[in-house]
């Protein structure tokens, strides 16, 4: 009874000490800057929010972020690169909806478990826009469609989310468009492509081409939320347009390396929440650029990651897309 009573208590005091020095790590930390990896190519999105993130996480902890952006390989080398990261805590990743879901079900192997990430939170939804460069005279997919014809093997477009990628394939198809896809490195190419007409439709979030839709560089065609953007009140949803296919919105989601500690998984949720809460931080940085604040906890990312497994691996059975 007594070796009983004391291996409990051994057992207890094991206990209270990880808690201890988990907190007391949790206290001293960030004690040197962060290093924070995305899929997607400088001038993006992510890319965007991670800067603008890291300056105020800078004024509230005393570290900067130093944003690493690692495009290419499918959206795949960013999430290898975070797997294979310490799981310090000095590493934080902000990975796409490709990434963190869908590749697993779109290749046969990949270098890197999207399941084995901590989730430290699901930043935000992304609004999508099919936009064409302005020159292409084309204010409809019909229109667009029939310039295809036209100009036979002419006509590329660009999309990281297989969702709307199911999509323009699926119009291509039943409206004869003779136009395809090309590889996707960020939204900032996406940009570039679409005004020097290299790559002139591209279908990816709103962020990426708002101010040249604006300026009337490019023309926005479809969005793919549930109802019409508020910054693109007059452009029409899919839905809209009568498509019936599958859609599930893009999101970029806060992860860290496996293995990274809980204490300081719920510090670095709990400053970027703090941050990307501020009603000023979100108008400017979120919602005027066509981002949807998410903000969830680690746990009820974890969930959500879940079920979206789920969902992308149905999509990609339904879209007759073989994996690589």
């Amino acid at each position: 009874m007594r070796e009983g009573m004391m291996r409990t208590l051994l057992g207890a005091v094991a206990i209270a000490s990880v808690v201890c020095a988990a907190s007391a790590l949790a206290q001293d930390y960030p004690s040197k800057p962060l290093h924070a990896i995305t899929a997607l190519s400088a001038g993006g999105t992510s890319d965007i929010f991670m800067r603008v993130l890291g300056e105020q996480f800078q004024k509230k902890a005393g570290q900067p972020i130093i944003v690493d952006n690692r495009p290419g390989g499918a959206l795949n080398i960013g999430g290898q690169a975070c797997a294979d990261s310490a799981p310090d805590g000095y590493t934080v990743c902000l990975l796409p909806v490709e990434t963190l879901s869908y590749n697993q079900f779109m290749f046969k192997k990949l270098a890197y478990d999207p399941k084995s990430f901590a989730p430290i939170t699901n930043a935000f939804f992304v609004t999508s826009v099919l936009v064409v460069n302005a020159s292409l005279g084309v204010k409809s997919l019909d229109e667009l469609a029939a310039l295809s014809k036209s100009k036979p093997g002419t006509l590329s477009y660009m999309s990281p989310s297989v969702p709307l990628a199911y999509f323009m394939e699926t119009w291509r198809k039943q409206s004869n468009a003779d136009i395809v896809k090309v590889p996707y490195k960020g939204g900032a190419d996406a940009a570039n492509a679409v005004l020097n007409g290299s790559t002139p439709v591209s279908f990816s979030g709103l962020a990426n081409f708002i101010a040249h839709v604006r300026s009337g560089s490019m023309i926005a065609l479809a969005v793919d939320t549930d109802t019409r953007s508020p910054l693109l009140p007059d452009v029409p949803t899919l839905r809209e347009l009568g498509y019936k296919g599958p859609l599930t919105q893009a999101y970029f989601g806060l992860v860290a390396p496996k293995g990274t500690p809980k204490a300081i998984i719920d510090r670095l949720h709990d400053l970027t929440v703090e941050i990307a809460s501020d009603k000023a931080f979100v108008e400017k940085n979120l919602t005027n650029l066509g981002l949807i604040p998410i903000l969830d906890t680690p746990a009820q990312f974890a969930d959500y990651l879940k079920n979206n497994w789920v969902l992308a691996e149905q999509i990609v059975k339904e879209s007759g897309l073989e994996p690589q």
